[in-house]
């Protein structure tokens, strides 16, 4: 596969088939995805990946406290409560097209709250990352977890893999710390669910497309 061709195949999945990935092209994947760039080689990096009984212990325990009514905690505000203009448009309309997708009306508040939380059940993906880095770190080495991202995802899609990135993995991370051994000193930044994509379900067949390109570069001579 081409690099265009990931590029243009790969985007976020929200259904699983249970089947889970072998742990040999697994370590391959993440193996491979070392190679990604960053601000002078720091590799601010540290990814832990859960499958089988830790991520089903780990979904359990999110939900607990999303049940019990506990706030989010998330290290870092997340930037999207202050969308605003174009960026809140789009943000806007993926919502609506997931919930078309899914024939729930918009103010059908219940189901929209029931298919939230699957964001906190992986999406049923029989596997899970979270991705974090030292709390001392800043923007410049937020942007190096980006592109590690990206080149994960990129690599998960020639390998015929699907994955979906979620900053909503980084709202409920008190027990998920000590439960995935992420450091101390770090902070959870998102994680991504992944796995085998069940390609007949409902959720799975919206696209949300992109942005014209001159609403986004420009070419100056």
């Amino acid at each position: 596969m081409q690099v265009n061709e990931a590029i243009l195949k790969r985007r976020s999945v929200r259904a699983y088939k249970p089947e889970p990935v072998k742990p040999e092209l697994l370590q391959q994947i993440f193996n491979e995805a070392q190679q990604s760039p960053s601000n002078c080689n720091t590799q601010p990096w540290h990814v832990v990946v859960v499958s089988g009984e830790s991520r089903d212990a780990i979904e359990k325990a999110m939900i607990a406290d999303i049940m019990a009514g506990k706030p989010p905690t998330p290290h870092f505000t997340p930037g999207d409560h202050q969308l605003k203009d174009q960026y809140r448009k789009r943000q806007i309309a993926c919502a609506i097209a997931l919930y078309d997708a899914m024939d729930i009306a918009y103010e059908e508040k219940q189901k929209r709250q029931e298919l939230m939380v699957k964001n906190w059940q992986f999406f049923g993906a029989p596997h899970a990352a979270f991705f974090s880095m030292p709390k001392s770190m800043s923007e410049i080495n937020a942007v190096d977890m980006g592109i590690y991202l990206q080149t994960l995802m990129l690599l998960m899609t020639e390998h015929g893999l699907a994955s979906c990135p979620q900053g909503a993995l980084a709202m409920y991370t008190d027990k998920v710390h000590e439960m995935a051994n992420i450091p101390e000193d770090h902070a959870i930044m998102f994680g991504l669910s992944f796995g085998y994509e069940d390609t007949d379900h409902q959720i799975n067949q919206f696209d949300v497309g992109r942005a014209d390109l001159n609403d986004s570069v420009e070419f100056l001579t």
